[in-house]
Order: C-alpha cells, then structure tokens, then sequence
C-alpha cells in the first residue's frame, strides 16, 4: 500500500479491526518512510450486478436507488433508516448468493414488496402502487382487499 503522503509503497499496519456497519475491516498504517499514519478498508469484492429493467435495457444494480424508493414509500412512517439497510442487506445478501450476474427489476420489485409487508403495510401500499403502476383506485383497492384477506 502506497504512503498517500510521499507515495513510497513501504507501510505497515499498526491497528486492524472491524468497520462500524462490519461489512469491511478499518486498517490503521504507518508509512516507513515519513511516519505519517492513514487509514485503509478492506471490503469483499462481490461480483457486479445487473438489473434488467422492464424495457430490457440494462444498468448496474444502485443500493441507493433502492434506499432512496424505501425511503420515499416510508415517508412519515415509523420505519427506521437502520431498518431499511437491514432490509436492503437482506435482498442483496439473497441476489449475490443467487450467483446470477443479472437479475429482472421485477424479481428485485417482488422481493422489496414481501419484505416491506413485514415491515409497514402503508409503505408496503405505497410502495406496489409505484412499482405495480396502479392505474386507478380500483387496482388500489384490490392491493388493499389482499392485504386483509391474509
């Protein structure tokens, strides 16, 4: 690892430790040469992700795409920011293990849906009527019927 400092590539590291969310391990490094200290993390390369989305283009999977739509289907609900990585770690967690390098929106879609209904009814409506592109209050309705009837 090179000194960001005076860019010799001699350092070693002095402390090591898991990061706060622990999906990465926080490196503390001391250049040999100037004694200057910085910090490194040291994350799993997972294998990129491709969404195919309904028009069949292609763009690489965004967790903050998918945080922002939670988000916005939780506004105003007792949902916690903590709640909604631990959501989005638990379908990311599912689509790397799959080892598929490319997966339909919709499977994303279903998966946000089933579990969001745990989590929030309201976000859960809220979030279909985007995703399924409610038409009209009918197909609102029926969303709603589905709901109660489980």
């Amino acid at each position: 690892m090179k000194c960001p400092f005076c860019n010799h590539g001699n350092t070693k590291v002095v402390d090591s430790r898991p990061s706060d969310d622990n999906n990465s391990i926080r490196r503390r490094r001391q250049c040999e040469v100037c004694g200057k200290r910085f910090t490194t993390y040291e994350k799993i390369d997972t294998i990129p992700l491709v969404v195919i989305k309904k028009d069949k283009t292609r763009e690489p999977y965004s967790r903050d795409k998918l945080i922002s739509g939670l988000v916005r289907s939780c506004h105003k609900r007792p949902v916690s920011l903590q709640e909604l990585d631990i959501l989005v770690d638990e379908i990311e967690n599912t689509l790397y293990n799959s080892m598929q390098r490319e997966v339909e929106s919709h499977v994303i879609g279903q998966m946000v849906m089933d579990k969001l209904k745990e989590v929030d009814e309201v976000a859960y409506v809220r979030f279909a009527s985007v995703y399924r592109e409610f038409k009209d209050i009918n197909t609102f309705m029926d969303e709603l019927k589905k709901i109660l009837n489980e």
